[in-house]
């Protein structure tokens, strides 16, 4: 089966698209190519696809009505530009996908917002809850408050941490060039454009030649970079011209447009090996006969009813791990709650953590998602 048929199957996606493509080259917001984007995405999630935008152009859409000829390099200068153009910026998206009867949602992040997982759960449980409801989130890095010591530096690799954070199938990254090609097109007229390659491959570096345009942070490494990160989670990654006609569509239809950068290991794979060896256990939780099978038959999530016993401190989105009553671990995984928190809803069923807490964060105390069995 062509490796191309994962475009055709897959149920989330990530579209990032480029400042230059959403400013024209910088000539303010390309609303009618804007438009073209949404009727696009439009038909996907007609079809039962899930779609994430992240936007870039605040800053270029700021520039334009501020009337900024080139992009400025102070840290101040460039998030006045994020705020004035940001509300432009989010309100076009808007207006172009309520032609279509969608609602569209504002997300702002900063990397602090993905790498603190308290605020990692958080974001995802916010994104997760948008795309049930149908509305098309838009992410942009919240460049009115960022600073370089925190700032993700472009919005490929934004692209790629959301494409971690909500499990997508894959990345389309939208940019001004056709594709990835083995050398530098602009420089030699005999380059030739890369179709399919594993996105650890380490050929690719030397091909991502080029650095970025005047109004873009971001260049072919920078894509190169991002998808790799997006195959962290066992997300494939499509590098390909956003003014292509009906791009997205055609990619979905298993047309051969573009770079397709692969992943080494299927999504559950990556994303369980991640959560196993990367981070950290900061707790336990012991869990009764009837959780233990659940968990490693069933593949459920755990639930507070089958836990006994809460040691550690920790907090919400960090690592457990899950033993059973003789002390033999069985599961690691992120944490819905607090320590004191889920001491208070041990053994307790799930439809009683709002009498105990006053709240609910969510109904398990570890959702499947975010578990790996050991």
């Amino acid at each position: 089966m062509s490796e191309r048929s994962q475009l055709s199957r897959a149920r989330r996606l990530v579209v990032k698209i480029g400042s230059a493509l959403l400013t024209n080259d910088g000539r303010g917001l390309d609303v009618a190519g804007l438009g073209h984007w949404v009727d696009q995405i439009a038909a996907l999630i007609a079809d039962g696809v899930e779609v994430v935008v992240v936007s870039s152009g605040s800053v270029a859409e700021g520039m334009s009505r501020l009337g900024w000829a080139s992009r400025p390099e102070q840290l101040h200068e460039l998030q006045a530009a994020a705020a004035v153009g940001q509300m432009g910026l989010v309100q076009t998206w808007q207006d172009q996908f309520r032609r279509h009867d969608r609602h569209a949602a504002q997300i702002l992040l900063t990397h602090d917002d993905l790498s603190d997982r308290k605020r990692y759960l958080n974001a995802r449980s916010t994104l997760r809850a948008l795309l049930d409801f149908g509305v098309i989130p838009i992410v942009n890095e919240n460049d009115t408050v960022v600073t370089d010591e925190i700032r993700f530096g472009d919005n490929d690799t934004l692209g790629a941490l959301v494409a971690n954070l909500i499990e997508a199938d894959g990345l389309i990254i939208l940019t001004d060039q056709l594709g990835l090609f083995d050398k530098d097109p602009r420089k030699n007229p005999d380059a030739e454009m890369v179709i399919e390659r594993k996105a650890g491959d380490p050929e690719l570096d030397a091909m991502a030649a080029g650095g970025a345009g005047a109004l873009g942070r971001g260049g072919m490494q920078t894509k190169v970079r991002a998808a790799r990160l997006a195959a962290r989670s066992g997300a494939f990654t499509v590098i390909v011209g956003g003014r292509i006609e009906r791009v997205v569509n055609r990619l979905v239809q298993g047309e051969v447009l573009g770079t397709l950068l692969l992943p080494e290991q299927g999504r559950i794979a990556a994303r369980k090996q991640w959560l196993a060896s990367h981070l950290k256990t900061r707790g336990q939780l012991v869990l009764d006969a009837g959780a233990v099978k659940v968990l490693c038959r069933g593949g459920r999530s755990l639930l507070p009813v089958g836990v006994k016993g809460v040691s550690g401190r920790f907090r919400r989105g960090e690592m457990v791990s899950c033993v059973d009553e003789a002390g033999r671990e069985v599961a690691r995984g992120l944490v819905n709650y607090d320590a004191d928190e889920a001491t208070a809803i041990a053994g307790r069923s799930s439809d009683r953590i709002v009498e105990v807490l006053g709240y609910i964060s969510d109904e398990e105390m570890i959702h499947r998602d975010n578990m790996v069995i050991v």
